[in-house]
């Protein structure tokens, strides 16, 4: 495959996102209208809920998902506030909510408050909304707490896991993409993975693909079951479409 014909797949499967400290309406804006690129367009936008509306009134008609965060980035433990949070993202138009699992009570080996935050909150997820985990993977680190916050996700009833929040010093890595794929083959539902932060280049989305077509099967990896969480990438997949050689993206995120 091409390095054209993989930033064309990649592309599709971005989540864009921008959030960044210093988010605007007009970021906003323009964020919205990288999305809708006729080269995409992208799976989804993920932004801060106070930007959902906004958000979706750039993309009305559109196919592009809203996706935003909750719980984020620390991962805290306070269940009521969480669905509060969540409730008022979905009436604002989200269809995708980026939930960051409570990492540090996984740690602690307290699966109980986890897994109950993510029950409650995939409650309210509903009528062909998605939810995404986010498992904190590099605040994790051990491979087994990667498997075990993995699979208490998905029995909890998450439609993705995700890596990262792309706030911590170790985002998305291969390994923990490979530890995440085989718990949810192992696992025998259609979930989807969301590696997200630190991914810049056409090479970097590869890896990640390449991954996913070895473990899940070629042709797994859709907008429908994968996604990439990237702000950065988004000009470097346009430029290798192009057949122009881009930089590498800068940003955390």
């Amino acid at each position: 495959m091409s390095d054209a014909q993989i930033a064309q797949r990649a592309l599709r499967c971005l989540d864009l996102t921008d959030l960044t400290d210093t988010c605007t309406d007009q970021a906003i804006d323009a964020l919205c209208k990288k999305a809708l690129d006729p080269r995409g367009p992208v799976a989804a936008v993920c932004v801060w809920p106070q930007f959902v509306k906004r958000a979706q009134e750039n993309l009305k008609g559109s196919p592009v998902r809203i996706a935003t965060v909750v719980n984020f980035p620390a991962g805290g433990e306070e269940v009521d506030r969480v669905t509060d949070d969540v409730q008022e993202a979905l009436s604002d138009g989200a269809n995708e909510i980026d939930l960051v699992l409570p990492y540090g009570a996984v740690r602690r080996g307290d699966l109980t408050i986890a897994t109950e935050m993510v029950e409650a909150v995939r409650d309210l997820v509903d009528q062909g909304r998605l939810l995404k985990v986010i498992l904190e993977t590099g605040e994790l680190k051990d491979a087994q707490l990667i498997e075990t916050a993995s699979r208490l996700s998905i029995e909890a009833g998450a439609d993705f896991i995700k890596t990262s929040t792309g706030k911590t010093p170790v985002s998305a890595t291969p390994e923990a993409a490979e530890i995440m794929l085989n718990t949810i083959k192992a696992s025998g539902r259609n979930v989807g993975l969301k590696p997200s932060g630190g991914i810049r280049t056409v090479a970097d989305a590869k890896i990640y693909l390449d991954i996913a077509d070895r473990i899940m099967g070629p042709g797994w990896a859709t907008p429908r079951t994968f996604r990439i969480g990237a702000s950065s990438v988004y000009d470097t997949l346009v430029a290798a479409i192009e057949g122009r050689a881009g930089d590498a993206a800068t940003g955390a995120y």
